[in-house]
């Protein structure tokens, strides 16, 4: 059966990995959903409190897992045991769509595609820090870094980063030609994280191609420092028994210097505003090794799981429309009908309350290939003002399955509600804004007007829905002070998040931290010092 699934996808065009499937009870599905998917994560009771969530949505019929599809090289799927033959069809077939995404879109083209063995290493880095440092210190530090997670910079992985000799990196020296996909870093004195604009990645003492570099022997994650002021100058890439020679020492020592003079000019850091508060907390955050490490981990796996929330939309909405197109074409038998448009109706199922993402992207998909088969796009159709023209609008372009294709390699949800979505669409699906009333307590449309629709779904989607931070000065004031700015979209931060959020933020860089943002249309500093918060009026 899944062979034959395969097949049939391929014939229409999907390029996947090698999917593999594996077959779980509830329990085990559970378990493996508590964890995102993956078999072994780090030790955190927040896997826990998943657990429970999805095990009782399980028990009380609020909720069912069908099936799990990881990003990976090769593709793992989970199918539950208790699914009967068509819905075990559906699954597969929709799995084969969400791989072909997964491979072929823009946005996933930098994640690490041998995550699920990365997962385990994470995993094992995490339990050896906190068999060492004690599980609560460990995970004291791990509650703080993860509520700073979502504070990355979504544009990141197409950026090239900045020079890290110039930049104050203080951390990782860059050997071009050492093999890895996207640049590596080797050792420079204690073993540290590494970060490329793909996310950061660890080495504890061994550069990443086995060898220490001269003068890192013995350099450990554990070394019990507070934070070493070291500056690494650029080392030339060059065979350990030549090093000395391309790297004399006397020069090395030197150029430390100079860095460590330009970095005393440097009043202000970052010089520019930095969106990825995460890499500026590795890079100058008073951090130990373990700590530093670990936070490095959690940037690496938050930049993992990025493309999966900037996608949700079209990801479901490709295998949805794909598990249709293959199951009513190609693998759907007479007796399985009913069993199945029953199985289907309940995923594209509407509601007033909440958007489904999986209707959405499968009637946008379809709009879209029906729009470029009848050559209802460009400047001549756009300016036809004839209602009855428009609507027996015909080319016969058959540019449809071309365009759809050409869409699910090159945009994210919020490129493609942006460029796609239309009010025509929007009047057939019914795509209003509704709101209850005070006194029956009934759904009724709000708003008709497709501009506020189509705003308020951009702005939901726009940096997937967080509040967008940068670092501005972490010398704020020539005190050692963190300055963040919030850009403010026309919606207040929640305050308590805020306040709690600062508290953690202090904690890892140890002097007070502020956030200029907006209350009420009034613009205010949000202070948090270690003992207090304050808020001071910047209008």
């Amino acid at each position: 059966m899944k062979y034959e699934i395969q097949d049939r996808a391929q014939e229409y065009g999907l390029d996947f990995f090698r999917v593999i499937f594996e077959v779980l009870d509830y329990h085990e599905i559970n378990e493996i959903a508590a964890y995102s998917g993956f078999p072994q994560r780090y030790p955190h009771w927040s896997f826990g409190m998943q657990y429970e969530e999805v095990s009782k949505s399980y028990a009380y019929g609020l909720s069912r897992i069908y099936e799990m599809v990881i990003n990976n090289d090769p593709c793992y799927a989970y199918l539950l045991k208790c699914n009967n033959l068509i819905d075990q069809k559906l699954v597969m077939a929709h799995v084969f769509a969400h791989c072909d995404f997964f491979k072929n879109n823009l946005y996933f083209s930098h994640t690490n595609r041998k995550m699920m063995d990365e997962m385990a290493n994470h995993a094992t880095r995490i339990q050896r820090y906190a068999d060492r440092y004690g599980t609560q210190a460990v995970e004291a530090f791990m509650d703080c870094c993860l509520s700073l997670e979502n504070l990355i910079d979504p544009h990141a992985t197409f950026m090239k980063r900045r020079d890290p000799e110039e930049s104050g990196d203080r951390s990782w020296v860059w050997t071009p030609g050492s093999g890895h996909e996207h640049g590596s870093f080797a050792c420079g004195g204690e073993g540290k994280s590494s970060c490329t604009s793909t996310g950061c990645s660890s080495v504890s003492g061994n550069c990443p191609g086995g060898q220490a570099k001269e003068g890192t022997q013995g350099a450990d994650l554990f070394a019990d420092d507070e934070d070493a002021e070291r500056v690494l100058p650029r080392r030339l890439h060059s065979k350990g028994y030549m090093d000395r020679y391309i790297n004399p020492p006397d020069f090395l020592r030197a150029r430390a210097e100079e860095l460590k003079a330009k970095r005393r000019e440097k009043k202000r850091f970052p010089e520019t505003p930095e969106g990825d508060l995460l890499l500026f907390l590795i890079e100058s955050a008073p951090l130990k090794n373990w700590q530093r490490d670990i936070l490095s981990i959690l940037r690496e796996e938050a930049y993992y799981f990025l493309p999966q929330a900037q996608t949700k939309i079209m990801n479901e909405g490709w295998a949805t429309y794909w598990h249709s197109r293959i199951m009513t074409e190609k693998i759907l038998k007479d007796a399985e009908v009913v069993d199945y448009a029953d199985h289907h109706s309940g995923t594209l199922g509407s509601s007033r309350v909440r958007l489904n993402p999986y209707k959405l992207g499968v009637e946008l998909f379809r709009d879209i290939e029906d729009r470029w088969n009848r050559g209802r796009f460009g400047k001549e159709y756009e300016e036809c003002d004839d209602l009855r023209v428009r609507e027996t609008w015909d080319r016969n372009a058959g540019l449809g399955r071309e365009k759809i294709f050409e869409v699910r390699r090159l945009y994210n949800d919020l490129t493609f509600i942006d460029t796609f979505l239309t009010e025509d669409f929007c009047r057939r699906q019914r795509l209003f804004l509704y709101a209850k009333e005070e006194e029956n307590k009934t759904w009724v449309i709000q708003s008709r007007e497709f501009s506020q629709i189509k705003r308020i779904l951009l702005d939901s989607l726009t940096h997937m829905g967080h509040p967008i931070i940068r670092v501005m000065d972490g010398n704020f004031e020539n005190r050692g002070e963190l300055l963040l700015h919030h850009q403010h979209e026309g919606r207040d931060l929640k305050w308590d998040f805020s306040r709690d959020t600062l508290v953690n933020l202090q904690r890892l860089w140890k002097r007070p931290v502020h956030v200029e943002t907006q209350k009420e249309g009034e613009k205010i500093l949000l202070t948090y010092d270690g003992a207090e918060h304050r808020e001071k009026s910047l209008d």
